[in-house]
């Protein structure tokens, strides 16, 4: 049912929380895990060189890399059905444009929990992907005890 499972993240306490439902689904259908975090597109005054573009992507890289390491990778127990992919671009449309690339099952994300004026202001990706996304998406917040506090 869940062959190719989409877990998006922003390396935020909800993305962790999430991906305990991300794994659990690839392990229960014997899928593979699409691991996907895309870099939100700047808006520079400027355009860089080719060159400071190339140390950008690969400092990003290796950013990216050690975080999944460090958050994902250690918690997968042996797990060996995962797929790394890193993104550039409008952060929604990026998650929903390689679901279709990867021909993902579902998409599975946190939520975080916005004010509404926060979400008024600056819109959620998550549901921007809920909206636009033509395959399933859950959508996972932190339990009321983990989420702060004003």
């Amino acid at each position: 049912m869940f062959k190719q499972v989409l877990f998006c993240t922003d390396f935020s306490e909800s993305s962790h929380w999430a991906f305990t439902y991300a794994l659990n689904l690839a392990k229960k259908y014997a899928g593979t895990l699409l691991i996907v975090h895309v870099t939100p597109q700047s808006v520079d005054i400027y355009r860089p060189t080719e060159q400071i573009e190339d140390v950008v992507r690969n400092y990003h890289k290796k950013v990216v890399d050690e975080e999944v390491k460090k958050n994902y990778l250690t918690k997968m127990q042996g797990f060996k059905k995962y797929k790394l992919l890193l993104k550039d671009g409008i952060v929604y449309d990026e998650i929903i444009k390689t679901a279709k690339e990867e021909s993902a099952d579902v998409i599975v994300m946190g939520a975080h929990g916005r004010t509404a004026l926060d979400h008024l202001l600056m819109g959620s990706t998550a549901e921007k992907v809920v909206r636009k996304s033509p395959i399933p998406v859950l959508t996972v917040r932190l339990p009321e005890d983990k989420l702060a506090r004003p």
